[in-house]
């Protein structure tokens, strides 16, 4: 008997731990997740205080309680401060390969964005680095930028939001605006007004970083519709004096400088970056 309890509760946080993990942000109530796995609320508590305690120790996430009627349980992703300095060193290793320096000066680092293992877990930084600010959509700019903002959006639990370069019929009335590019050129993006509800809390996600017109030109729209920006993040940026964004700005990476002739890319953590680590460091 004593074994078959023991192999009935494995099977138990085994089953909430996919749930729980599987969706996070996703409230799920003591009664929903009683009635899935057949125990008592009292058990389930102390299967979940067990959980938790993992997904903490390997630096996963918390599993946080909500009180109340319409409370819950729910599982916030991020990365310790540890895995997160892991994934930022690994990714430096990765794109300073001097075989990916391309004609013009310019970095390929397109295999990378559009790699579920290096985007799965780019989302889940920056899921974990704005978790405070209480997003309840991501926006972002296509095409480069879409794998990366999807990654946010699922390990934050919220929905997602595309600007496009021009207005579809397939998807209703939408707003538009005109940019000028970091490299001098006007271009325009338009979201469709169904995209963002509201009183949206939005944050905007992009692959790269250099004088910050395409951001400045989302979070316009996000004011157009009567939605705010609560934040920024980009895989990287450019060092830049006059690039003024106007919500709290992320990059994990900062590239300095590319040379074609000597083979060389110079790149490392940014700023923003390891202020995030020292407050993580801080907080443990």
């Amino acid at each position: 008997m004593a074994r078959e309890a023991r192999y009935a509760r494995l099977r138990r946080i085994i089953e909430l731990t996919r749930r729980i993990a599987t969706a996070p942000g996703r409230l799920y109530s003591l009664a929903e997740l009683s009635a899935a796995t057949g125990a008592a609320r009292s058990t389930l508590s102390e299967d979940i205080t067990l959980i938790d305690d993992v997904l903490q120790e390997k630096g996963l996430g918390v599993v946080e309680t909500v009180t109340g009627a319409a409370g819950g349980v729910r599982f916030r992703a991020g990365f310790s401060a540890p895995h997160a300095e892991d994934l930022a060193q690994a990714l430096a290793v990765e794109l300073s390969d001097p075989d990916r320096i391309i004609p013009g000066g310019f970095l390929y680092m397109t295999d990378v964005i559009f790699s579920p293992h290096w985007s799965e877990r780019i989302g889940t930084l920056f899921a974990g680095r704005f978790q405070s600010e209480a997003a309840d959509m991501v926006l972002t700019m296509e095409t480069k930028g879409i794998p990366l903002a999807l990654m946010t959006a699922r390990s934050l639990g919220v929905p997602l939001a595309v600007a496009r370069r021009e207005s579809r019929v397939t998807e209703g009335p939408a707003i538009g605006l005109n940019y000028v590019s970091s490299s001098g050129r006007i271009g325009t993006m338009s979201l469709p007004r169904r995209a963002l509800p509201a009183g949206s809390r939005v944050l905007v996600v992009d692959d790269f970083l250099k004088g910050g017109s395409t951001v400045r030109g989302l979070v316009e729209l996000c004011q157009e519709l009567g939605a705010a920006c609560v934040g920024i993040a980009s895989l990287c940026e450019t060092p830049s004096e006059d690039k003024y964004l106007p919500a709290p700005q992320f990059s994990v990476l900062r590239l300095d400088a590319v040379d074609e002739h000597l083979r060389r890319v110079q790149l490392g953590p940014s700023e923003s970056f390891q202020h995030y680590l020292e407050e993580a460091r801080n907080h443990a």
